[in-house]
């Protein structure tokens, strides 16, 4: 079966940019993938059922504990709560599996709303769609922006480190219109500790790497549904 997605091209966002951008990316070799897991063991915070962003930080660093394979094949899954086999996925899969660690089924919830606003979404020409499809719609990046930007959840896109935090969802271009999710997390780069780093599954599986300003940032977000009296986490 054909991928409903493209595969990310490296030579696009990452060796042309990483070589143009050495400082930031000197952090690199020292984050490891398995010390970050290992820390979330051990500082995890209690079990809530209220969505922070603390605990979707927390979420994304989970994801680093699993092995998954890139692969964009189109998959039939069970709805709601469906997922793809749990050692293969996308970067919106990183952020649907985060947030259902909260208890917040993203797939329900972009289908539901597609139903009744299906004209709100962008449908590209490549997909060839006249409906809703709940197998696919919520795992495309184009359309879990218009889900958040209908929901109150936009943030403002700058180029300041600071003001993308822990919990904060980003959204880059990949050149043409191939776009790329991650969800930034409470651990710091090395190379500026003003910068935090960002879990997301680039093509290669799920790492956490200081890419915030590595490929044009295209939107920024904050979903908390339900959540009115935020209180971001301390990475000091």
């Amino acid at each position: 079966m054909s991928s409903v997605f493209d595969m990310p091209s490296l030579s696009k966002w990452g060796v042309s940019v990483i070589l143009t951008g050495a400082l930031m990316f000197a952090g690199l070799a020292g984050c490891s993938t398995q010390q970050a897991a290992v820390d979330v063991k051990r500082s995890a915070p209690a079990r809530s059922n209220v969505a922070t962003p603390e605990r979707l930080s927390y979420a994304a660093l989970d994801r680093l504990r699993h092995r998954v394979v890139y692969d964009g094949r189109y998959i039939p899954i069970s709805y709601p709560n469906g997922d793809v086999p749990s050692n293969v996925g996308v970067c919106t899969d990183t952020v649907i599996r985060s947030y259902r660690k909260l208890g917040i089924d993203l797939q329900r919830l972009v289908h539901e709303d597609m139903s009744r606003n299906f004209h709100a979404y962008p449908n590209l020409t490549k997909w060839g769609l006249s409906r809703p499809d709940p197998n696919i719609d919520h795992r495309r990046v184009h359309n879990l922006k218009a889900f958040f930007q209908r929901h109150g959840a936009t943030v403002p896109v700058t180029g300041n480190a600071a003001d993308y935090r822990p919990g904060d969802l980003v959204t880059w271009s990949l050149g043409g219109d191939q776009e790329h999710i991650g969800i930034v997390v409470n651990r710091k780069s090395s190379a500026d500790p003003r910068r935090h780093l960002v879990v997301h599954n680039i093509a290669e599986g799920e790492k956490i790497e200081d890419v915030l300003f590595a490929m044009p940032i295209t939107g920024h977000y904050r979903y908390f549904p339900g959540n009115t009296g935020l209180k971001y986490v301390s990475t000091q």
